[in-house]
């Protein structure tokens, strides 16, 4: 018996909707490329990123509360950037990066090496999209 070798998927091209969408939310994240280059490495829970102990770890912009952090981090799971982590108990607090996510960190890694800042009108546009997402499509 053969093994069959599905081709890798189709790496997102830079100026698809779905790579703009994502790189968008990730620059108009509260949260600094330190979080998302740690998270290449490890899954990091929930604790570790809001507070005051995010902020002194380089992964947040200010300081944030768990339920501002876990809003951020699930319009990151909506666009594609990360995920939650599954234990044999089910979901737990931990997230880790996608395909995708890993993909955007490492372009920006290797561009800029920090998270540009992003204008008032893509703060306005992706905050339209996370309220009214089949609007603007």
């Amino acid at each position: 018996m053969s093994l069959v070798h599905s081709s890798p998927s189709p790496v997102p091209q830079q100026d698809s909707p779905t790579w703009m969408r994502a790189d968008l939310a990730l620059r108009c994240s509260p949260f600094q490329l330190q979080l998302f280059t740690d998270l290449k490495i490890r899954s990091i829970p929930l604790a570790e990123i809001a507070t005051q102990t995010g902020l002194t770890a380089h992964y947040t912009r200010a300081t944030l509360t768990e339920i501002a952090a876990e809003d951020a981090l699930l319009w990151l799971i909506q666009v594609g950037i990360l995920r939650r982590e599954v234990d044999g108990q089910g979901i737990t607090d931990r997230f880790r990066l996608t395909p995708l996510g890993r993909q955007l960190i490492e372009y920006w890694e290797r561009q800029t090496g920090t998270l540009p800042s992003v204008s008032i009108g893509d703060r306005l546009y992706n905050r339209l999209h996370q309220l009214i997402p089949w609007f603007l499509r």
